[in-house]
């Protein structure tokens, strides 16, 4: 099997008007067999609301409530459409939402039962002003979290916790079965001025997240977006972690990540042999 499982449609209010199809065809055109459709799910109108920050990346972060259904019903008729070139899994890449895992086992308890494969991430920290975009620019990410925990490896760590946070939650029975970008919290760090490794408190929270995943069987998403980002240059997680959850036992799924079509497929040959048979 050769599977991208991180992919987005031109639903994402960050993304690209591409049709999926044109995301499609580079799939098959580059022998991928399987091909999920995860796109960014709406976050609780509340949850925004409290956020701070660039306004534009509050205003972005998701899909809007009213296209879930238009959205669904397009991506299986795309897989109907297809399913004699590849097998297209359909979903969403689920923000875990502090205090409001109600409303998002609500969502995932009305939606879930059409899907079939998706991510749980983790894009928002609590900030100066409140919740504040992990992934925006760096000038954002050092004003609003970076100096509010009082360092690059502070954030980490945070970041780390509240990742920890969102798998053991109890999201209902259509949870995720598989966790975004593990350190998205290093897309920024040749920005910085400071030490960006994780300190012995990150280690340690990123072995518990580990064996945590190990022990509900959940997948570990080999997010390679980061190459292309010019102050992180390597994957997420970075590959002695992939290294690490697949002698665990993790399964490791591909992930391009892709928000244009030229996306898709980019970098696979580079990260082949972490992935899961």
């Amino acid at each position: 099997m050769k599977k991208d499982g991180h992919t987005h449609t031109h639903y994402c209010p960050h993304g690209s008007i591409e049709s999926v199809e044109e995301y499609i065809m580079q799939a098959i055109k580059q022998g991928f067999t399987d091909y999920s459709i995860t796109e960014h799910a709406p976050l609780p109108t509340a949850f925004l609301k409290s956020a701070a920050g660039e306004q534009y990346a509050i205003d972005t972060a998701g899909m809007r409530i009213e296209d879930v259904p238009t959205y669904l019903t397009e991506m299986h008729d795309l897989k109907k459409k297809y399913a004699s070139q590849i097998n297209i899994h359909v979903g969403f890449e689920i923000d875990y939402a502090p205090g409001f895992e109600d409303w998002t086992s609500a969502f995932l308890n009305e939606f879930g039962p059409q899907t079939d494969d998706n991510i749980l991430s983790l894009h928002f920290l609590q900030g100066h002003g409140g919740w504040r975009a992990i992934d925006y620019c760096p000038e954002d990410y050092k004003e609003g979290i970076v100096e509010y925990y009082g360092g690059f490896q502070e954030a980490q760590n945070a970041y780390l916790s509240l990742l920890l946070q969102s798998i053991k939650a109890d999201l209902g029975p259509y949870k995720p079965k598989r966790i975004g970008h593990i350190t998205l919290c290093n897309k920024f760090e040749r920005y910085f001025d400071e030490p960006t490794t994780f300190n012995e408190i990150g280690e340690s929270y990123l072995n518990e997240i580990l064996q945590e995943m190990q022990q509900r069987q959940l997948s570990l998403d080999l997010n390679v977006a980061g190459l292309a980002k010019p102050y992180c240059l390597q994957t997420y997680p970075p590959l002695p972690i992939v290294a690490q959850a697949k002698q665990l036992g993790i399964n490791i799924v591909f992930g391009s990540d892709a928000h244009k079509s030229y996306e898709v497929g980019r970098y696979y040959d580079m990260v082949a042999n972490y992935l899961s048979d």
